[in-house]
C-alpha cells in the first residue's frame, strides 16, 4: 500500500486527487494540507511514502516545504512529487535541486499521475516530458558545464550511458529496455552512480547529468 499526503491550497483539487487515488488499488491518502507549513507538519505526523506538493500556496510555499522535508533525516522515507500548473524554469530547477522526486504538471492525465506516484514511491525519478525538453534546451544553450566534467571520470562507459538516461528522465525499466539489460542491472548501475558521484538521490543525478554536460539534446530522443 502506497501512503500519500496531499498538499494544495485548493480544496477542490485535493478532493479530486483523493477520489482519484482512493479508487485505485494500492493507494491510501493519509491526510491533506492547504499550505506548506501544514504540509510539513502532516508529513512529520503521518510519514507517507509520497507527498504530492503544489508549488504556490499561502504562507510557506511548496518548494520551501519540499526543502524542509528533504533536509530532515527523519523524513528520508518520504518522496516529494511536485504537482503544479506552473512549469517556469525557476520552479523546475529549484524543485530538482531541492530534492524533488518528480515534477508533473496538473494538466497530466489521471493515469499519468497515478503512475508517477507509484514510480517515485519505489525510488524512481519522474519529469514531465515538457519539463525534460526545457531542461535540455536550457543547459544545451549554456557555453560551459556548471560542474567540472572530470567529476565523471570515475564512471565506466556504461555508467555514463545510464547517467545520461537518468538525466533524460527515464525510469529503471525504461533504461533497461533502452540498453537491453535487466531491470535489476539498471538499478545496480543507478546505485553505483549515487555512490560514485556522492549524490543524495536520483533527482540529484539528474542535476549532475545536466550540469556536467552528460546530457545533450541528441542524447535524448
Amino acid at each position: 500500500m502506497i501512503r500519500v499526503a496531499l498538499a494544495d491550497d485548493q480544496q477542490l483539487v485535493r478532493a479530486g486527487l483523493r477520489v482519484l487515488l482512493e479508487t485505485e488499488d494500492g493507494f491510501a491518502v493519509v491526510g491533506e494540507a492547504g499550505d506548506g507549513a501544514a504540509a510539513v507538519a502532516l508529513v512529520r505526523e503521518t510519514r507517507p511514502d509520497v507527498a504530492v506538493m503544489d508549488v504556490r500556496m499561502p504562507g510557506v510555499d511548496g518548494l520551501t516545504a519540499l526543502e524542509t522535508i528533504v533536509a530532515d533525516p527523519s523524513l528520508a522515507g518520504t518522496a516529494v512529487l511536485v504537482l503544479t500548473t506552473f512549469d517556469l524554469d525557476e520552479y523546475v530547477y529549484r524543485a530538482l535541486r531541492g530534492g524533488a522526486a518528480g515534477f508533473l504538471l496538473k494538466d497530466a492525465e489521471p493515469a499519468d499521475l497515478v503512475r508517477a506516484i507509484a514510480l517515485v514511491a519505489r525510488g524512481d525519478a519522474l519529469l514531465a516530458p515538457a519539463v525534460t525538453r526545457r531542461l535540455i534546451a536550457e543547459f544545451a544553450a549554456r557555453p560551459a558545464p556548471l560542474v567540472d566534467a572530470t567529476r565523471l571520470d570515475v564512471l565506466t562507459p556504461r555508467e555514463r550511458e545510464v547517467l545520461a538516461l537518468v538525466g533524460a528522465g527515464l525510469t529503471n525499466d525504461e533504461i533497461a529496455a533502452r540498453l537491453v539489460i535487466s531491470a535489476a542491472t539498471a538499478r545496480t548501475h543507478v546505485g553505483r552512480l549515487l555512490t560514485k558521484l556522492d549524490a543524495r538521490d536520483r533527482p540529484a543525478l539528474v542535476v549532475i547529468a545536466y550540469e556536467s554536460g552528460a546530457v545533450v539534446p541528441r542524447a535524448v530522443r
